[in-house]
């Protein structure tokens, strides 16, 4: 966030020029929101993001050339995510992102001030300290994913996620209300799950540090479940458990 009074650096990235406008009147209106750039599409948009550091997203989602999912998807280090669209039906794919709001077009003023405020608690929530440490990390109160499976779709809290068991091409998500198995990999879950709440122990499993009830050995139990720790993460385990980094 811009430290100036706290003043949230905004790019437009839309390719209907009228909505591109009245987005960025209604950005003018707020006092604590600084406009950088308004563009067209998502090339552009890269363009600004490499001069200046963007605090808030505000994106389009069917452009030529790339999605704002997809953009947002390739962004190592993304800055807050505000999608603002026509069409409803790409919700769901959003929030696995977990973007800050999901606007409808035609945007109303009241309706982008909530979203804009729901954004600005989102940047409050992490201290410097904790961006530097670790940038991907979200609030716990309010995180949660969504699991696809087949025409399912399920939103697990990490709260209440025990561990994921990998099993071939497929993984089985343990939590404290049921097991679901869907079409996803481990190395992908590793790279996405909260490295605050969740850690790799084996080429099998990805367990919640939260809920590990015992250790002994190389034998560690989960909700009574009995899982095998694996040679090559035994030794960073033990050092999160002791306090390490």
């Amino acid at each position: 966030m811009n430290n100036m009074q706290n003043v949230l650096t905004v790019l437009i990235v839309d390719d209907e020029f009228h909505a591109r406008k009245l987005l960025a009147d209604y950005v003018s209106k707020i006092p604590f929101l600084r406009l950088a750039a308004t563009c067209p599409n998502v090339f552009e948009a890269m363009g600004v993001m490499q001069k200046e550091h963007i605090d808030l997203l505000i994106l389009d989602i069917l452009m030529p050339g790339m999605t704002g999912i997809d953009f947002a998807r390739s962004l190592n280090k993304s800055p807050v995510v505000i999608f603002s669209t026509a069409y409803s039906e790409y919700a769901v794919e959003s929030y696995e992102l977990e973007v800050a709001d999901y606007l409808l077009k035609p945007v109303e003023f009241p309706r982008f001030l909530q979203a804009v405020y729901k954004a600005k608690s989102r940047t409050e929530a992490q201290s410097p300290a904790e961006e530097i440490r670790h940038p991907q990390t979200k609030r716990e109160e309010d995180s949660f994913m969504i699991i696809k499976d087949g025409a399912k779709i399920y939103k697990i809290q990490y709260a209440d996620l025990l561990y994921v068991e990998g099993q071939r091409e497929y993984v089985t998500f343990h939590t404290t209300k049921q097991k679901i198995t869907a079409l996803y990999t481990l190395k992908n879950l590793e790279e996405t799950l909260p490295i605050t709440l969740f850690m790799r122990i084996h080429k099998s499993y990805i367990i919640s540090v939260r809920h590990i009830e015992s250790i002994d050995r190389n034998v560690l139990k989960i909700a009574g479940d009995t899982l095998f720790i694996g040679g090559n993460y035994r030794e960073a385990l033990m050092k999160r458990l002791n306090g390490g980094d």
